[in-house]
């Protein structure tokens, strides 16, 4: 995958997710911008999600909006750090209008907070366990009390660590001790590209039967701390906007000098791909 030839802009189909090396039943796959992303909706992977977690097995989620994939075009440590990921979802708008102008479309938009919503209630209702890491202060409890009814907190354990606790020897020692002594099925990380993706990358050999997904500002999102842009933003590719005015400082780089321009690219190579006859595999 680091492979620059693999960087094309090649759109094919594909089957199958990598589970521990394992097959898994075949999930089909679109590849925008050389990145293989998952073909289904939101319900389907998350009803996947669960049943394989149920037989035992893990995998690692990564939702790829535009920022996600430009990261992963020019980071080749990036790169290397989630090619062992599982499962990439088109959680940008953008990505979704790459693939149809290049001619395979995927069938919807899968972002990683409508996903957190939905495996949530789906997980819990099979019986597994469930960490939440991340987020702002509160947030996760206050997530995960909005979606998991009366009575099911046992099945749920919170941990929001503080800022800079990669860097705190205690603080890591006490991520890992929830993930080894509670061994969860499902594991939702919430802070952030590429932060969630390093600490998944450590954290998967401590439960490698679990599911990880990095799932940004969700917590946030489903707690009410932060307003999530209204439907018809999100369906026309304008929830950067939404986001921008609440953040502007931290936000304004990201999507005016690296996202927008990134954006264009992406949808000419999707325009050209779809000029060039499709290459045997």
């Amino acid at each position: 995958m680091s492979d620059t030839a693999s960087l094309a802009a090649d759109a094919g189909a594909h089957d199958g997710a990598r589970v521990g090396g394992t097959a898994t039943p075949a999930l089909p796959t679109v590849r925008v911008d050389g990145l293989d992303f998952v073909a289904t909706t939101v319900p389907a992977l998350s009803a996947h999600i669960v049943a394989e977690a149920r037989a035992g097995r893990g995998g690692w989620v990564v939702t790829p909006n535009i920022d996600i994939l430009r990261r992963w075009r020019v980071d080749a440590s990036f790169r290397a750090l989630v090619d062992d990921a599982t499962i990439f979802t088109a959680d940008g708008r953008p990505i979704v209008w790459a693939s149809q102008l290049q001619g395979t479309p995927l069938p919807a938009r899968l972002t990683g907070s409508d996903l957190f919503v939905r495996l949530m209630g789906e997980a819990h209702a099979a019986g597994l366990r469930i960490a939440l890491i991340g987020g702002n202060e509160g947030a996760a409890e206050a997530a995960a009390a909005r979606l998991i009814p009366p009575g099911g907190a046992d099945a749920v354990r919170c941990l929001c660590p503080p800022f800079g606790f990669e860097q705190q020897p205690a603080e890591m020692a006490r991520i890992e001790r929830l993930l080894v002594d509670w061994q969860p099925h499902i594991v939702f990380v919430g802070l952030g590209s590429p932060k969630q993706e390093k600490l998944i990358a450590r954290l998967r050999p401590l439960a490698p039967n679990a599911w990880h997904l990095g799932v940004g500002v969700s917590f946030s999102f489903v707690a009410g701390d932060v307003k999530r842009a209204p439907g018809w933003m999100q369906r026309t590719g304008l929830e950067w906007v939404f986001r921008m005015v609440q953040e502007p400082g931290r936000l304004a780089r990201r999507y005016l000098v690296d996202g927008i321009p990134f954006a264009i690219g992406l949808l000419w190579r999707a325009r050209a791909a779809r000029r060039r006859p499709a290459t045997a595999r």
